[in-house]
């Protein structure tokens, strides 16, 4: 590298952070994947909990598709967040920023899985 030249160096340089930039953006891609893949997840969650289990346990089917509906909306806000994220990454990343979760959304998130969670294991151990 010492043998380099001032412009070889800058050129290797804009190479190097174009390149960092491109691995950036592919990241904040698979984010968003997976942004989604989270809700669709719940959304499969929300047919065996809603219609399923139901059937096998061979009870009530009411507070089911109760929780079933829980899970569903869970699903769907994971997914209609999804790009309303990958729009403020990608406006931070272009302008050189950073763009933190919110905290709401983080506490919403996390409050809600729990009481779903809380939710299933008590449906579960009560034999709805």
């Amino acid at each position: 590298m010492g043998d380099q030249t001032p412009r070889e160096r800058d050129d290797r340089e804009a190479r190097e952070d174009r390149e960092a930039s491109r691995r950036t953006y592919l990241a904040e891609e698979r984010t968003l994947l997976a942004w989604m893949r989270s809700g669709l997840a719940a959304l499969a969650v929300s047919l065996a909990v809603g219609r399923l289990l139901p059937v096998l346990l061979d009870t009530e089917a009411a507070p089911w598709r109760v929780l079933g509906v829980a899970f569903a909306l869970y699903g769907v806000f994971l997914m209609l967040y999804a790009p309303i994220r990958h729009r403020e990454v990608r406006r931070a990343l272009a302008s050189g920023g950073f763009a933190p979760l919110p905290g709401v959304v983080v506490w919403t998130l996390s409050v809600a899985g729990v009481v779903l969670s809380v939710g299933t294991i008590a449906a579960i151990l009560t034999n709805l």
